[in-house]
């Protein structure tokens, strides 16, 4: 957004309150970004299929289709960032915007410095959704090409694979990223600020329960039993562990 001859970041901002919407197309249009403006539930899919944006801003309850709804549909054939809004503290609110595919989320009110300084900071981390320099900018930062193995998981870094007991499973780009790491330093404790840091960025400012939510979300794909995961483990206190040789129950 610094060169002159680069495009302005397209936005999609599905919100049907009046007072947000003009504040923040006025905000984000001061901070270089270009805003497209949905009301409802199906207007900010048509949208999103126009306008190609890339990133969503997403408040959870519009009129016509949740924003819950929204973002599961896009989430069947994009990896676009997502930021859930949500007007609701109940946690069940983040945790389901999470499990959807939303990216990050925020709590209204929230200040425009805030929101600008978490949809930079997704941006950075980069996405496959829609073609932009942004997408370009990311390429140097890919994990180092190979394969990586522990026990019965390998990741296939060259073509972004997962196989568990021989049967491949398919992960989103963030879960990739974290089973990558954690095979990577199978047998060690990661802490908690070493995963956000290493998959969400140093400038991550967001709730720390997005790394849980997608560990929970991790495990429901690669565990036999979830609810008595023995590959992930939590260390209580201090983060996680992969277990290449778990001991079974």
């Amino acid at each position: 957004m610094t060169s002159t001859d680069a495009r302005p970041v397209n936005v999609l901002l599905a919100e049907d309150e009046e007072s947000f919407v003009d504040a923040l197309v006025v905000g984000l249009g001061r901070e270089g970004f270009h805003v497209t403006v949905a009301r409802d539930g199906i207007e900010a899919l048509r949208l999103f299929e126009e306008s190609e944006p890339d990133l969503v801003l997403l408040d959870l309850m519009l009129p016509k289709m949740s924003g819950i709804d929204v973002c599961r549909a896009i989430r069947t054939h994009s990896n676009v960032p997502i930021i859930m809004v949500t007007a609701k503290s109940a946690e069940i609110d983040t945790v389901v915007g999470l499990e959807v595919g939303a990216d990050d989320y925020v709590a209204k009110p929230y200040r425009l410095r805030e929101l600008v300084a978490r949809i930079r900071a997704v941006l950075r981390r980069g996405t496959t959704g829609a073609p932009s320099e942004l997408a370009e900018e990311r390429r140097g930062s890919e994990p180092e090409e190979g394969t990586r193995e522990a026990g019965e998981v390998r990741v296939d870094l060259d073509r972004r694979r997962v196989f568990v007991r021989g049967e491949e499973v398919h992960l989103r780009r963030k879960e990739f990223e974290l089973l990558a790491l954690l095979v990577e330093n199978a047998g060690r404790v990661l802490t908690r600020d070493i995963l956000i840091d290493r998959i969400w960025g140093a400038d991550y400012i967001g709730d720390t329960k997005t790394l849980d939510v997608h560990v929970k979300r991790l495990r429901s794909r690669i565990e036999e039993d979830p609810s008595h995961p023995l590959l992930i483990t939590t260390v209580r206190g201090v983060g996680y562990r992969f277990d290449a040789a778990p001991v079974r129950r």
